[in-house]
């Protein structure tokens, strides 16, 4: 199975593992990573990763006969993949190394946090097949990069390293190869620990910010209502219990 779900504690991992085709993704695969991401809801974090040396080199395109094939509905259920990704009710992070194309590049732009190998490729090689950039790249590209830089690098094909795309302000932290996954594990358990409720929370307000481009005050108007329905949680109780008790809080993602 190209897709398999791991559990330790309350963080999931979501595992593509079909290393042998460098974790591309056909139809059927992208049906099998709905129905794992479907199966995760109760984690308190998601960790999205791919087995072996790549993430994800995107659609499986040695299935592809362009006489016969249904672009519209393989996009389309991606489309509904990576919004199922985005609205994990869960903190979720991304572990980008080697190819992180198409898709690939797609599931990481629907992940909350993405810390990325040094030796990861990330960009838009469909100039050699004579096909659009999809999953969202244009979006990401245009706005993390601006116009100039984006067309550059769909013109070109040119593939940006994990330090580039980080410094770029593509995603989040440049780890070694060897140290990504364990670090993304050791910050997803800390953040499994935390006030879940809250996390998801501001992962919509966040959300807001990027899809409907309010400004300040709206923005000040949502933290508001925000923080009244948060004030009701078991966890903002025990948060502010242990800042008077000088002890760590336990929270327990309600």
């Amino acid at each position: 199975m190209p897709v398999r779900v791991e559990h330790s504690g309350d963080v999931a991992e979501v595992v593509l593992d079909w290393p042998d085709k460098l974790n591309s993704l056909d139809l059927d695969a992208l049906h099998e990573l709905d129905a794992a991401l479907a199966s995760v809801p109760r984690a308190r974090a998601v960790i999205l990763r791919g087995e072996g040396r790549v993430f994800c080199a995107g659609r499986d395109v040695s299935r592809v006969d362009p006489a016969t094939d249904d672009a519209r509905g393989y996009l389309d259920t991606l489309t509904a993949v990576l919004h199922r990704l985005s609205e994990l009710p869960a903190p979720t992070f991304g572990v980008a190394t080697g190819a992180c194309l198409g898709v690939g590049l797609g599931l990481l732009i629907a992940c909350d946090v993405v810390y990325v190998a040094d030796t990861a490729k990330i960009g838009s090689p469909f100039a050699g097949l004579g096909a659009a950039l999809d999953s969202g790249g244009h979006a990401l590209f245009v706005e993390r990069l601006g116009t100039h830089r984006a067309l550059d690098l769909i013109y070109t094909g040119e593939l940006m390293s994990g330090a580039d795309a980080v410094a770029s302000g593509l995603f989040s932290r440049v780890l070694p190869a060897d140290d990504v996954l364990g670090f993304t594990r050791s910050i997803a358990a800390k953040v499994a620990a935390g006030p879940t409720t809250a996390f998801v929370t501001e992962k919509r307000l966040v959300a807001r910010l990027r899809d409907e481009r309010i400004g300040l005050w709206e923005s000040m108007s949502d933290e508001t209502d925000a923080q009244v329905e948060l004030s009701a949680t078991s966890d903002y109780a025990e948060g502010f219990a242990a800042f008077r008790e000088k002890r760590r809080p336990q929270f327990t993602g309600r």
